[in-house]
């Protein structure tokens, strides 16, 4: 064992290098290379190792605190049996984040409560853990933002930042119409990201009706034009979580309409 003056400076070191969390189980771990016969190589391969995990573990944390996720929703927790209108090849396909790696669109289509924001939060936390950034947030949320940095001067600061997470997550299009204002500053949001990164929408509308939603079919033409041209779609045909379990439950849905006035 190393005599008490090696072992401060080893843990100096290790302080020095900001390396936590080998400081603070390298008596352990030399402690049980002297009971177990260990190498050299192997308690530095020890020790290093579980600084790269304690890292890894900490930016997950960060960067999953930062993407403004409205909830934690995995994909290991999306119950596909209750929406089985999804292609479940796809889905599978989804899970590898190739479309990440090939800088494809992601679009989630269905009636609101069919998992569509499950869907989206849990491919942009699988991204996350592969190390890629990600940042979610609803459309009315970030148009919002846009506006307010374009009447403070800076728009492109803004766009720059939304354009520099691989996955951006562009929640509920279609909910509330967007104003003409809205539909430019998202165009150029889209415009920005074509081709440099992926983006996960989701949205009640059809395509056919996203002319409506932004207000102008010149504009939804040329937004589909560029979210398309690399994309998938997943359609989610089913109804919605809250309706089913209402159903198992032995819940009417809609509730019966109560009577006002009736005599007796």
């Amino acid at each position: 064992m190393a005599d008490d003056l090696t072992m401060e400076r080893l843990r100096e070191s290790l302080l020095q290098l900001r390396m936590f969390t080998a400081e603070s189980i390298v008596d352990s771990v030399l402690e049980q290379a002297v009971s177990k016969d260990m190498s050299f190589i192997d308690v530095l391969d020890h020790l290093l190792g579980e600084e790269v995990r304690s890292r890894r573990a900490s930016t997950i944390e960060t960067r999953t605190r930062l993407a403004g996720f409205p909830a934690k929703k995995t994909i290991d927790e999306f119950d596909l049996s209750f929406q089985p209108s999804i292609d479940k090849k796809l889905f599978a396909d989804l899970r590898t984040l190739r479309f990440v790696a090939n800088h494809e669109n992601v679009i989630v289509l269905g009636p609101p409560g069919v998992g569509k924001t499950h869907i989206a939060i849990g491919l942009g936390m699988e991204a996350i853990r592969a190390g890629y950034s990600a940042y979610y947030a609803n459309s009315t949320t970030i148009i919002e933002k846009l506006k307010r940095a374009s009447a403070r001067g800076t728009l492109d600061r803004t766009l720059r930042k939304l354009s520099g997470y691989r996955v951006l997550i562009v929640d509920e299009i279609g909910y509330l119409p967007m104003d003409r204002e809205g539909s430019h500053l998202f165009f150029q949001l889209v415009s920005r990201r074509y081709e440099k990164g992926s983006t996960i929408f989701t949205s009640n509308k059809s395509y056919g009706e996203w002319g409506e939603v932004l207000g102008d079919n010149v504009i939804a033409s040329a937004v589909l034009d560029r979210i398309l041209h690399h994309s998938i779609t997943v359609n989610v045909k089913g109804e919605s979580y809250r309706l089913q379990a209402r159903k198992r439950a032995g819940v009417p849905y809609p509730p019966p309409a109560k009577e006002v006035g009736k005599a007796k």
